[in-house]
């Protein structure tokens, strides 16, 4: 692989689609894009931005385009959303279109840094899927801390596979994110695609990563009744596809 150019790949296919969703973040974007760029330039892939204004109301597209232009050298694209159509929607749609080998969503609130993005994007290549588990986050509270638990031990158990973390954003194949995309509409839809590509035997390695603590503001906290919801709807999609696995022995 060349970070200057997509020697030994099809026309128009780079190593690697990073995708950032984003929404009402114009606090954060430029400093996520400076933290995917620092990481970037410590890897030996060519690759490609694609930031997903998921219709934002505040200035994070204007912003995208303007850091842009700032760095021409960078490979950034900006795709608009007219109205918000939530995180799984985003995560599917840059699958399509991104042009990367491999996809890898990287959130808007930069709450990655740049050393956790270089640890899992090292790891390309390696298996069909990568999948980070976080190491104690200093500052989440306790509560969430034990539902997180809670959640991995339920995915688990209706699974019947066994995962560290299924929200520390996996990296795959972006051909698996179009030809196996999730359903869940929330924050669920990591668990179903990591349990779905399990399910098709896709090989996998889980590494430790650092992550941070982001309390959202405004009523963006994920602990609202649409993430319970989407959260409710994956475990019972993976409980049925298990079922129907063992059923028809496929």
């Amino acid at each position: 692989m060349s970070a200057a150019g997509t020697v030994g790949l099809p026309d128009n296919l780079v190593d690697l689609t990073i995708a950032i969703p984003c929404l009402n973040e114009e606090a954060n974007i430029q400093a996520t894009l400076d933290t995917v760029a620092s990481a970037m330039r410590e890897l030996p892939y060519s690759y490609e931005i694609l930031v997903i204004d998921d219709g934002s109301k505040d200035r994070t597209a204007e912003l995208v385009e303007a850091y842009s232009d700032a760095h021409p050298e960078l490979p950034i694209r900006l795709h608009r959303h007219e109205r918000n159509r939530g995180l799984a929607r985003s995560y599917v749609d840059g699958a399509f279109l991104g042009r990367g080998k491999y996809y890898r969503l990287v959130c808007g609130d930069n709450v990655e840094p740049k050393e956790t993005l270089v640890t899992v994007l090292a790891e390309l290549g390696k298996a069909d899927l990568i999948i980070p588990y976080h190491l104690p986050v200093a500052g989440k509270p306790a509560l969430r801390r034990i539902m997180s638990k809670m959640y991995t031990t339920l995915v688990n158990s209706l699974s019947g596979h066994s995962v560290m973390y299924y929200n520390g954003l996996p990296m795959t194949l972006r051909y698996n994110i179009m030809r196996w995309g999730p359903y869940s509409f929330g924050f669920g839809f990591q668990a179903e695609l990591i349990t779905r590509l399990l399910d098709e035997e896709a090989t996998f390695i889980q590494i430790p990563v650092v992550a941070s603590h982001v309390q959202k503001s405004g009523g963006n906290s994920a602990l609202n009744w649409k993430n319970f919801l989407s959260v409710g709807h994956t475990l019972l999609e993976v409980f049925l596809r298990r079922v129907r696995r063992h059923a028809f022995k496929k």
